[in-house]
């Protein structure tokens, strides 16, 4: 996070320190956001921050002030980007955690590495860039803020929720007409879950720590269904029953419970019979018209 702009340095409107009533200060009239960038090899990329910046010479997280509009995610990215040369396409977000002491926020954002690069020092804002594997992180000195965030981020890096929808009993909920096109409808569910599916859950809706989560899409198709044109992204993945979508649901969820663990996955259904086996098997569930409030 930017301090003193050191000369030249292009200008933002979100470039101010924002000041609080018992005279601290913040940096980022918009609030601010940074990446933690995770390398399942390499560890997570840190931040040397340069001597004349806000806790010059301690280790923290690329990032610096949100630009007016832009999205925590979003401005998390760029910073990263401009300051350790991160490929946005390289990263993909998984959770984040908001600090927000109301005249100002800080937004940290959570990212897989999901393509190989290369992070450098890219501005003035860096003594070095470097990957750091998560035991060696305690031993650095850290920026206050990153110092007291990193023990709860650390707990969840291996945390992975998996939001598994059942795609018949949530469209037979909407009285839309879908039982004249059951494919149609399945499609039209679908484009909203992509779009979900992209933009992540609030950790409260999920039963989760941190503030917000992007979980795996996993929509089960059955039946007439199965012939919707939906495509799987890296967020939404598609199972096709072959026979009841049901037993399907029960075995994707004994599936992952033995990789991700029971506790991280939600069923959406509102089938009585279907939520009882799947809690038998520690999924926690949700009913239809959870999802479609989230939709809308």
């Amino acid at each position: 996070m930017t301090s003193e702009l050191v000369p030249p340095h292009p200008r933002n409107p979100g470039d101010a320190w924002v000041f609080a009533d018992d005279g601290s200060k913040y940096w980022g009239r918009f609030g601010a956001a940074g990446l933690l960038a995770v390398d399942p090899r390499r560890g997570v990329l840190l931040q040397h921050r340069a001597l004349w910046s806000h806790f010059g010479g301690t280790w923290g997280l690329p990032g610096g002030a949100r630009h007016e509009g832009e999205s925590a995610v979003d401005g998390a990215i760029r910073e990263a980007s401009e300051e350790a040369a991160v490929d946005p396409d390289a990263v993909r977000s998984r959770f984040s955690h908001t600090l927000d002491l109301g005249v100002w926020s800080y937004v940290t954002v959570v990212a897989d590495v999901v393509a190989p690069f290369e992070p450098r020092v890219a501005d003035p804002e860096s003594l070095e860039i470097r990957w750091v594997p998560l035991d060696d992180i305690g031993a650095l000195p850290l920026h206050p803020g990153f110092g007291r965030m990193w023990p709860s981020l650390q707990r969840d890096l291996t945390f992975r929720p998996v939001l598994l929808v059942d795609m018949a009993n949530v469209v037979g909920s909407r009285p839309d007409g879908w039982w004249k096109d059951r494919a149609g409808a399945a499609e039209r569910l679908g484009a909203q879950l992509h779009r979900l599916a992209a933009l992540g859950v609030s950790a409260r809706a999920l039963d989760l720590p941190q503030s917000h989560w992007w979980p795996e899409v996993v929509a089960v198709l059955e039946g007439q269904a199965n012939g919707a044109a939906l495509d799987a992204t890296d967020r939404l993945r598609l199972i096709r029953a072959e026979t009841d979508g049901d037993s399907r649901i029960v075995d994707e969820v004994s599936r992952l419970a033995a990789g991700v663990g029971a506790s991280g996955i939600t069923v959406v259904t509102s089938d009585q019979a279907l939520r009882a086996r799947v809690e038998a098997l520690g999924a926690q569930t949700r009913g239809a018209g959870w999802l479609l409030d989230l939709l809308d």
